[in-house]
């Protein structure tokens, strides 16, 4: 428990913090969830066009959690990199 304002106001503040990354963060990982499925659908169709476009959107996102702070730069880049290896394998498939 907070005993002084200033312990009680950065209580709060953390409080807020949680949730508003908690949000983004699930926000980031539904994305690529949605991602991952519309992989396995270009797969099986041989067509990419869908997945790219979720990939844009998804590398929007990740961008800016990590210029945010909220996930490190180096999980942004992991996570795009390993999508993007994903959907260059399906096209070189073709």
């Amino acid at each position: 428990m907070a005993n002084t304002k200033s312990a009680e106001k950065q209580a709060r503040q953390a409080i807020k913090r949680h949730k508003f990354n908690q949000s983004h963060r699930s926000l980031m990982r539904n994305s690529i969830k949605k991602l991952l499925i519309a992989i396995d659908q270009s797969a099986k169709s041989k067509d990419v066009t869908q997945s790219n476009k979720l990939f844009r959107e998804l590398q929007s996102i990740v961008d800016s959690l990590a210029r945010k702070g909220i996930i490190k730069p180096n999980k942004a880049a992991r996570h795009k990199h390993r999508l993007n290896l994903k959907i260059k394998n399906i096209a070189l498939k073709k």
